[in-house]
């Protein structure tokens, strides 16, 4: 599809979606990503083939019952975004609770800012959305779309609340200024990464390659790292962004193997929200792409 038609597919779609009142804008959002999974069959695939790595005992039934979840909040996700132009301090506390803010007001109180550990849980878009909403506005790192009008629009809708995105591909001094300021930073840690970028630690007992870059950044400004993740709780009828105390990092002096010790540990915090909500993360994006050198590919297509 030429660049334009992206553009105007998706300015159309979040027309759409914003126009509608919230409940039918997220039904529609469902409806469009049970169309967008059904279009490309390998998110299928990869879908099942990672709950079968993850959850070996499971049966078949239950994997789709999982994936349907996930494309309920992706579709919701879909709806709430569309619906940012209209969210302001006073109706965002009907749609996000905050949970263990404690934590993250604790970590703040270092002064030597906040690495906002999270992962694709739930509408994760929603979570610095509603947290600069909220009256704490951060930083967030993110890989540009490759189409420019598109990522354009995409953090247009981003930034309405006050945030401000840094481009994942040249980030590193920008972080370190910020977090000397004491500003907040999110990093999404839970996608595959490059052996150049990464180390390997385990995920669901597997090794996946997982970003380096945020133990690096604590381990060299003594940010707090302090996870969070947003989550549908169904018995509320809300999200509910929940903040974790403090990571405890490693510093034996041996600053690689610190490196992959302190990732190992950020990786064992997502895979424990993703095990109390396997509906609730994006299997669809094939985490355990990168190898090990010499391992064969995980993905047999």
């Amino acid at each position: 599809m030429p660049e334009w038609m992206e553009y105007v597919a998706a300015r159309s779609a979040l027309g759409l979606l914003g126009a509608l009142p919230r409940p039918m804008a997220r039904a529609v959002g469902v409806g469009m990503v049970r169309v967008l999974y059904w279009l490309r069959p390998e998110l299928s695939r990869t879908a099942h083939w990672n709950l079968s790595l993850a959850f070996p005992e499971w049966t078949a039934k239950q994997r789709r019952r999982t994936i349907r979840g996930v494309i309920r909040q992706v579709g919701w996700m879909a709806g709430e975004f569309a619906h940012f132009p209209r969210y302001t301090r006073e109706s965002i506390e009907r749609v996000v609770l905050l949970d263990g803010f404690e934590n993250f007001a604790a970590a703040r109180e270092r002064g030597k800012g906040v690495l906002f550990l999270t992962g694709h849980m739930s509408a994760w878009e929603l979570a610095p959305f509603a947290q600069s909403l909220f009256g704490h506005p951060l930083y967030f790192l993110a890989r540009p779309v490759e189409n420019r009008r598109v990522d354009a629009l995409v953090n247009h809708y981003r930034c309405l609340s006050g945030n401000q995105p840094i481009n994942k591909n040249a980030s590193a001094r920008t972080v370190l200024t910020l977090l000397r300021q004491g500003q907040t930073v999110g990093v999404l840690i839970d996608h595959n990464t490059s052996r150049e970028e990464g180390v390997f630690v385990k995920f669901f007992g597997v090794p996946a390659c997982t970003t380096s870059g945020l133990a690096r950044l604590a381990l060299r400004t003594g940010a707090a790292v302090v996870p969070g993740f947003l989550l549908w709780d169904a018995t509320m009828g809300k999200y509910r962004l929940r903040f974790e105390p403090a990571v405890e990092l490693a510093r034996t002096g041996d600053d690689e193997r610190d490196v992959v010790e302190d990732t190992a540990r950020f990786t064992e915090v997502v895979e424990a929200f993703v095990r109390n909500h396997p509906d609730q993360w994006l299997w669809v994006h094939k985490r355990w792409k990168t190898r090990p050198p010499g391992e064969p590919p995980i993905y047999p297509f």
